[in-house]
């Protein structure tokens, strides 16, 4: 038996639900105001989630989220591989592609707040998007640390 851990050894589609949740570094990226540019690029925002958290990093109803943001895309191991906009430093995306998690990540450090360490969240960086006017959504264009090949 392998003592490698679950993300190196398992597809997606093999991993336990318990699993599969685990892989979320709890970065927050995945819960901001995309928006595209010109050339039909996306790019992120500082602006969240109507049901993001920003001081705690986490979604305020999270089992409810798809209900309640209709937009809201809820991931499986069937489209991970089609969400494009995904952050580039997102385990699910990682593992997708055949590549390992990042340093910081919780499964790889054993720390929950590795990623917040690391300066790879947006937790307590953002505004909910219900505090501005969509007129002004892109006066919060950002770039984010590991979004641009930087680490």
């Amino acid at each position: 038996m392998s003592n490698a851990p679950f993300w190196k050894v398992k597809t997606l589609q093999e991993m336990s639900s318990a699993e599969w949740e685990s892989l979320c570094d709890g970065c927050g990226k995945c819960c901001l105001v995309q928006l595209e540019d010109e050339d039909g690029d996306r790019v992120l925002t500082s602006l969240s989630c109507k049901l993001y958290d920003g001081a705690t990093g986490k979604c305020r109803d999270y089992a409810n989220r798809s209900a309640r943001v209709p937009d809201c895309v809820r991931l499986t191991p069937d489209n991970v591989g089609q969400l494009a906009w995904m952050p580039k430093t997102c385990a699910y995306r990682l593992i997708h592609e055949g590549r390992d998690l990042p340093d910081w990540h919780p499964l790889v450090t054993g720390d929950a707040q590795s990623t917040f360490k690391a300066g790879m969240s947006v937790r307590g960086q953002v505004t909910s998007e219900m505090r501005v006017d969509e007129a002004d959504y892109e006066a919060f264009i950002r770039d984010w640390p590991g979004e641009n090949g930087d680490k």
